[in-house]
């Protein structure tokens, strides 16, 4: 058997998510039924991460393990044959037999896409969160500081997630400006050895409430320390999350 690594790109408009669901279409399913009649038999691809549904990826990693012979560049192009045309393999490698797509992982980046203006195009929508209040960028950097280095983030994990600690590090938060003048972008970009459950669209949540003038920049501090999910900002919609890169 030999262990091939996976990187692809995804749309996730039309999709449940990374993960196998009992209904709906996942990323998951697609490379699995893709690669179930190359190998002769059922398979099961291991992601780095669950995207949720409507999240996006721009570098998400996959690992499987197969007998077929097809080598690695012929591989990918059959896979692209037959997916979907909003879901690509960028890249398909030969990787060592103990190399795991989640558990070898060291970091995860993602970026938050917010358009900051009176109208959305239509070909934008699927990508970004529509603020239409002018937010104040000084002021959410200001307040994303507290959020660097290793905190207990429990007041920005997603519900019905159990895990057996809420205490993560965050190693930069950035922010930046983008677009043009009819499509002024504020991106949020994040990085960390791993994220809980809705935690950076939480975070980004949060945030623009900071920048919209509701909240001090000090607030983010106190949220932390609540622990408390009711204590945050709304959940940020999963169509501006991309996952941008996983980190080995």
């Amino acid at each position: 058997m030999r262990t091939l690594k996976l990187t692809l790109q995804y749309d996730g408009t039309n999709y449940v998510g990374w993960q196998r669901q009992d209904s709906g279409t996942s990323i998951q399913q697609l490379l699995e039924d893709a690669l179930r009649p190359i190998e002769g038999a059922p398979v099961t691809v291991q992601g780095a991460g669950r995207t949720d549904a409507g999240v996006h990826a721009l570098g998400q990693v996959a690992h499987v393990q197969l007998a077929a012979v097809l080598d690695p560049s012929t591989l990918a192009r059959a896979l692209n044959a037959v997916l979907p045309d909003d879901v690509r393999v960028l890249e398909l490698v030969e990787a060592a037999a103990d190399f795991h797509a989640r558990f070898s992982a060291v970091g995860k980046v993602y970026e938050y896409r917010i358009l900051n203006g009176a109208i959305v195009s239509p070909f934008l929508h699927r990508y970004v969160w529509h603020v239409t209040a002018p937010l104040d960028l000084d002021a959410m950097r200001d307040a994303s500081a507290a959020l660097v280095g290793t905190r207990d983030f429990a007041a920005f994990q997603g519900t019905g997630s159990t895990v057996s600690s809420t205490e993560r590090t965050v190693s930069r938060i950035d922010w930046r400006e983008g677009g043009g003048p009819d499509t002024p972008l504020r991106i949020m970009e994040i990085e960390g050895t791993g994220f809980l459950r809705h935690m950076v669209r939480n975070i980004v949540g949060t945030l623009v409430e900071v920048g919209n003038g509701r909240w001090p920049a000090a607030r983010v501090e106190e949220i932390l320390r609540t622990r408390d999910r009711a204590a945050g900002g709304p959940t940020a919609p999963a169509q501006g999350l991309f996952l941008v890169r996983v980190n080995y």
